[in-house]
């Protein structure tokens, strides 16, 4: 298929040095590179996120937290990889829906704010933005030592608060804040398409804010997903059946110079008949392929 770069979703214990350059070495024996590693312990962290001082019943410590994540810092530079994920979130809150018959991801607000808080109080969006701005000071040494960024993910969806927790990236105003919070520029953009366009506009206009973010140099992955609407209801889609003209947004991408990895993020539940998820993947993701072809071929950028 000409897939050439992975985001590695490893755990935290594959992540020590020499378990790295095993996977690394497994994949370059299939022409595949580790674009960026995520651990899903570390990138969604409410010890860290809320700053939490107990969790089920036994004290803890953000501090503790942080330093796994900058010791995980550490360990990923030595194999060469310079991103890791970030998301910071605590509940996306989603169930199954169908698209052409398939099983895909939806969310209904209406349903979502039913839902009980998970933890014993609100928590403000000025309070999250405090323990962001800490977790940034403390790893900012690290991450710069190491030439390692964050891809920070946008909550989703993208609402204020969900279930009594504040947001951090709920529109492109939220970026521009974490941006300036990081003269160093170790706070890259997960640029996550289907998170925009859930937004819509109140996310902000994803074609000036991909020519924005990519003059700062700050797009470092993008997930590449349509949707069907915005909120408070969507259903994530094919590329070709959801709401925007992905192949303006894809052109945006080509004409700004973005260079970094791009994936379809989520596929609708495959059939076992033809591949099963391995399959659901590789359909948008040929047509993904093709749209970029076709726009370098209009541009001139590649001659067939």
């Amino acid at each position: 298929m000409g897939i050439e770069w992975v985001e590695l979703n490893a755990k935290e214990e594959e992540c020590e040095p020499e378990n790295l350059k095993k996977i690394k070495e497994r994949l370059e024996g299939f022409g595949l590179s580790i674009a960026l590693v995520s651990v899903n312990s570390l990138q969604k962290n409410d010890i860290i996120d809320l700053n939490l001082t107990e969790k089920n019943g036994k004290p803890v410590s953000r501090d503790t937290e942080i330093a796994r994540f900058n010791q995980f810092v550490r360990n990923v530079s030595t194999i060469g990889v310079k991103v890791v994920s970030v998301a910071w979130q605590r509940s996306g809150h989603r169930a199954g829906q169908f698209t052409r018959g398939g099983v895909s991801a939806y969310a209904d607000m209406a349903e979502i704010e039913k839902m009980p808080n998970d933890y014993p109080r609100e928590y403000s969006e000025e309070e999250i933005w405090e323990n962001f701005e800490y977790f940034l000071k403390e790893i900012t040494p690290t991450c710069v030592e190491c030439g390692v960024r964050i891809a920070l993910h946008p909550n989703d969806p993208p609402v204020p608060s969900l279930c009594g927790v504040g947001s951090l990236i709920w529109n492109m105003d939220g970026y521009r804040k974490a941006i300036a919070m990081d003269p160093a520029g170790v706070v890259g953009v997960k640029l996550c398409v289907g998170c925009w366009l859930e937004g819509g506009k109140q996310f902000g206009d994803i074609l000036s804010d991909i020519k924005e973010l990519q003059e700062q140099n700050r797009i470092v992955s993008v997930h590449f997903r349509n949707v069907s609407s915005t909120i408070p209801y969507f259903e994530e889609t094919l590329s070709e059946d959801g709401y925007a003209n992905m192949y303006e947004i894809m052109k945006q991408f080509i004409v700004t110079g973005y260079d970094g990895p791009i994936s379809v993020d989520h596929a609708f539940k495959g059939y076992p008949s033809v591949g099963g998820m391995i399959g659901a993947f590789a359909y948008p993701t040929g047509h993904m392929k093709g749209m970029m072809q076709a726009i370098e071929i209009s541009l001139g950028k590649r001659d067939h």
